[in-house]
């Protein structure tokens, strides 16, 4: 077991090809891989959020929104029926409970779950519904963008910036 080191990729040989595809240490033979095409390789995680970058999705078969940045899937935001009735059918007039917002550990800390979080209360408005915030960056979010609370069916959300 490797502990405290780091683990790096080792430096294709020229001559023979050898290391190309594996990384030192004892953990080499679960990393092995065939080499990526230049073509193929992504680029690093933006530096800051740039919403013409960003593409969210609704994934209803998974109750969530997806944050798509090119062909990668960066962050969800995870919703279901929030209202009286338990069958939820996304509808015009609809109670929507929001649950939780993920965005990739790489991404994190650099605005993407505010940008998901923007683009899923659009297409709540473009769609009618009543939120229910339950996630807290939601709640978060919309202390900070007062011209949300609109969409809000509760009246548990704080304008302050700062609220829970």
């Amino acid at each position: 077991m490797v502990t405290g080191q780091q683990i790096a990729p080792s430096a294709p040989n020229r001559a023979t090809g050898a290391g190309r595809d594996c990384f030192h240490g004892e953990v080499s033979h679960i990393f092995k891989r065939p080499p990526v095409p230049a073509a193929v390789v992504t680029a690093p995680a933006p530096v800051f959020a740039n919403p013409a970058l960003a593409r969210v999705v609704d994934n209803p078969s998974h109750a969530r929104f997806d944050l798509w940045v090119g062909d990668e899937l960066i962050g969800i935001l995870g919703y279901r029926g929030g209202g009286e009735s338990t069958e939820f059918t996304g509808g015009r007039g609809e109670v929507v409970a929001l649950m939780h917002t993920v965005v990739k550990e790489e991404y994190g800390g650099r605005g993407w779950a505010a940008v998901l979080v923007g683009d899923v209360l659009a297409l709540s408005r473009e769609r009618g519904w009543r939120l229910r915030p339950v996630c807290t960056y939601v709640k978060r979010y919309l202390g900070s963008h007062p011209e949300e609370l609109d969409l809000i069916l509760d009246e548990g959300v704080s304008s302050t910036p700062n609220s829970p």
